[in-house]
């Protein structure tokens, strides 16, 4: 089946009834669909593009976000019509410490509901960013919370019900910065030698303008682009010196995964994760790194010479039917100054205590493979038009799906062995650490020895975290990270009480 018969079919009463109904259509072209929407190629270009850095704004007084229409030039030379909380694409660094009270006036000058959600931060409910907390078009809403909680590199992002993927995808996101005492005793590089890296695909026209218009291929998938940006940028270069540098890494791509590394083979030393700093440093050449997740990595560019190129990339990987079938570069660093480095990178970092699973008063399990139809791959669009789900059901914003206790420890299961397609799968209001993978890649990945808000379960794998759930009470949200299916139905509320 080509892609001009599927969408003809899938526009077509009456092929849903030739074929016995959608779960019989989609079944009977999953692979191929799967395929289609992995076809959209990485275009790469001279890295050329200067890397913007986003100014940085800090909580010592009201910080002032407007969601607003803007330009931007994301390809040199041309320009693209984009959302952002600034002047541009993206939103400013927010930089703050741990212990203190942070006033965000939010404005939404955008002709449709939207919102913030503060992704890794622990706050009430009502701060959260939760889809039933909207904000009208041309309103605005005043986010109050103290941060108490540990340094970390988290970010924040709308999360309206149904067109989240499309605000992301034009442009509305930024990174949320806490620092606190145990981080600062360790020195780490600051400054110049501190860079935001958000990396994201966007799918461009020939004239500039970004294209979200998903069709029953990017629902089914995750919707990708072509030109893989940079803080904004495509084609990316950023001069460097000889000196270790702090790299703080966020996937804020809609879908798509990156499997990390530096072109000549030097390592990433992976200080933290989602949720702050690791307790030791974990030595890698590579890391898989999904939608929403973070790393806080220390590269060491010190023994290169002047005249050095070194590429961040993304090499391929086993990602099932959807992607992963292709190696590309991201952004280049150019050296361009010899120094002199003094600092070390330190194998301690911060104190970290894993939750003993005997603590855990109840165990649940989720299944995320969406073969809700009952063989093997099949996919079933359900009453509400839902392809995703979890544990076989769709996003109901009034509906509670699980009450847990304040201040009790359970155990998640996150079912994905007999998906075809990964999850990375998102838990507002708690931070969690990871107890076991089986199946697929079968252990714990070194960057998630640590803190984390959202793990990836990639086909065939079972995953499960463990957490203790603050005493924040109220209404949250847990969902799958890829933004088309949470959109379409991938997520559940549950309720601390």
């Amino acid at each position: 089946m080509d892609r001009k018969d599927f969408l003809k079919l899938t526009g077509s009463a009456t092929a849903l009834v030739l074929f016995g109904g959608i779960t019989s259509l989609l079944e009977s072209c999953k692979k191929t669909t799967m395929k289609m929407s992995a076809a959209i190629k990485v275009i790469t270009g001279k890295f050329d593009n200067t890397l913007h850095l986003p100014p940085i704004i800090t909580g010592a007084s009201p910080i002032n976000l407007v969601a607003k229409k803007n330009t931007a030039s994301i390809i040199k030379g041309k320009t693209s019509y984009v959302l952002g909380y600034g002047d541009s694409i993206l939103a400013p660094i927010i930089k703050v410490n741990n212990g203190q009270n942070v006033s965000i006036n939010f404005q939404n000058q955008l002709e449709e509901i939207t919102n913030i959600h503060w992704h890794g931060l622990i706050v009430p409910e009502n701060m959260d960013g939760h889809p039933q907390y909207k904000v009208q078009p041309n309103s605005s809403f005043n986010y109050q919370f103290t941060i108490n909680q540990k340094a970390g590199t988290n970010w924040f992002h709308p999360h309206p019900h149904l067109i989240t993927g499309r605000q992301v995808f034009k442009g509305l996101a930024g990174i949320f910065i806490i620092n606190d005492s145990e981080e600062a005793a360790l020195n780490l590089p600051s400054g110049e030698f501190e860079i935001p890296l958000i990396i994201q695909d966007k799918r461009i026209y020939a004239d500039g303008s970004i294209n979200y218009s998903p069709e029953s291929t990017d629902v089914m998938s995750g919707y990708f682009g072509q030109y893989i940006c940079v803080n904004g940028s495509w084609s990316a270069y950023h001069n460097i010196k000889t000196k270790i540098y702090r790299l703080r890494i966020l996937n804020g791509s809609n879908a798509r995964v990156y499997n990390l590394s530096l072109s000549n083979g030097l390592n990433f030393n992976i200080i933290g994760s989602d949720g702050g700093l690791l307790g030791t440093t974990q030595i890698v050449n590579n890391v898989l790194l999904s939608p929403g997740e973070r790393i806080d990595v220390l590269a060491d560019f010190s023994s290169l010479s002047v005249g050095t190129e070194v590429f961040l990339q993304s090499n391929s990987f086993n990602g099932g039917d959807s992607q992963g079938s292709e190696s590309f570069q991201i952004m280049k660093f150019n050296v361009t100054e010899q120094v002199s480095e003094t600092f070390s990178i330190p194998t301690v970092l911060a104190a970290f205590t894993p939750i003993a699973s005997s603590l855990s008063i109840k165990t649940r399990s989720f299944e995320i493979a969406n073969n809700h139809s009952g063989g093997h791959g099949g996919m079933n669009m359900g009453s509400s038009g839902s392809i995703h789900k979890i544990g076989g059901k769709s996003f109901d914003m009034d509906r509670i799906d699980e009450t847990v206790s304040a201040n009790t420890t359970e155990i998640w299961e996150f079912d994905n062995s007999a998906g075809e397609d990964l999850h990375p799968m998102h838990l507002h209001g708690v931070h969690f650490q990871v107890l076991s993978r089986t199946g697929g890649r079968g252990v714990i990945q070194p960057h998630e020895m640590g803190w984390k808000d959202t793990v990836l379960c990639m086909p065939s794998e079972k995953v499960k975290i463990i957490m203790t759930f603050p005493n924040n009470l109220g209404k949250f949200a847990f969902h799958c990270h890829n933004l088309e299916h949470e959109d379409s139905g991938m997520m559940l509320n549950y309720k601390i009480v």
